[in-house]
């Protein structure tokens, strides 16, 4: 289910930082912004589009027998994911089911974050900044997959200074929060997070010294480097940019370096995104 939610919804908010700056190949639960699904998507074989209407009309059948019937749900979540993919119905339709996932298991994060996806997606703002506070008051401060979810929407809603201080607070109150319990937050990731953010909002000075903190400590980390190299270009300094990108792209696995070349030649305005997903050490 997790899987089809992430598919479903995309990363083309973060495309150029996502995947680069979490160093992280693999699909993982990242807080999502915005759909992928192009507008020349094919058409649907009847026996693909009959497939899947009857598996929602088999998990609506179950769960009017068994309304709390959590496969069931997950099931319906998982089948509507791939309807919506295909735009065989809209997104708000996800919601629903999540929504009793999230009240049936309150404790469960996992309900809860996509659920507060699904809205940030679908423009309910409100509702989905309220789930992502929930989980981080009712998890951890640290948690990235929900601090990339709150920072992203609030950034959507222009609101870059309140995602600006829970970033600074988030880091300030770190090392008590890892003395208690150890790695709790990875101070690392939220501070490429923050650069992001102070790059969006043209604060450059701030990002640049930022990643060149991250630099010193790490010289061998090409994420740093490449968020400096994004920064310094978003400035006009096309020629050290350059020289970072090419730092950036020897120093990345390989599955990323493709990517940076491409960011590295595509139009600076493209290439700042404050919705990454630094949530894995390279």
């Amino acid at each position: 289910m997790v899987l089809a939610i992430v598919a479903l919804l995309g990363f083309s908010l973060g495309a150029l930082y996502e995947g680069i700056l979490a160093s992280n190949p693999s699909p993982s639960p990242t807080p999502i912004t915005t759909a992928t699904t192009s507008s020349a998507t094919p058409a649907v074989p009847d026996t693909r589009k009959k497939e899947l209407q009857d598996l929602e009309s088999g998990y609506l059948q179950i769960l009017q027998a068994e309304p709390n019937n959590q496969d069931a749900l997950e099931g319906l979540v998982d089948t509507r994911s791939q309807m919506v993919t295909l735009k065989l119905k809209p997104l708000t339709e996800v919601i629903d089911p999540l929504e009793k996932l999230v009240k049936l298991y309150p404790t469960e994060p996992q309900y809860r974050l996509l659920l507060a996806q699904t809205q940030q997606r679908t423009g309910n703002q409100e509702a989905a900044d309220e789930n992502y506070r929930t989980l981080l008051a009712a998890a951890s401060p640290g948690n990235l997959d929900v601090l990339q979810g709150y920072i992203s929407s609030l950034v959507q809603q222009k609101r870059q200074d309140v995602a600006i201080t829970l970033l600074e607070t988030t880091l300030k109150n770190a090392p008590q929060a890892n003395q208690i319990k150890p790695n709790s937050i990875d101070t690392v990731a939220v501070q490429l997070l923050l650069g992001q953010v102070y790059t969006s909002q043209k604060q450059y000075d701030q990002a640049v010294s930022l990643y060149d903190q991250l630099i010193a400590v790490n010289a061998q980390d090409f994420r740093p480097v490449y968020g400096k190299a994004i920064a310094l270009r978003q400035q006009g300094k096309a020629q050290e940019a350059n020289s970072l990108f090419q730092t950036a792209e020897k120093l990345a696995p390989d599955d990323f370096k493709p990517q940076i070349k491409a960011v590295a030649s595509s139009p600076p305005s493209a290439t700042v995104s404050p919705s990454a997903s630094p949530t894995a050490k390279p």
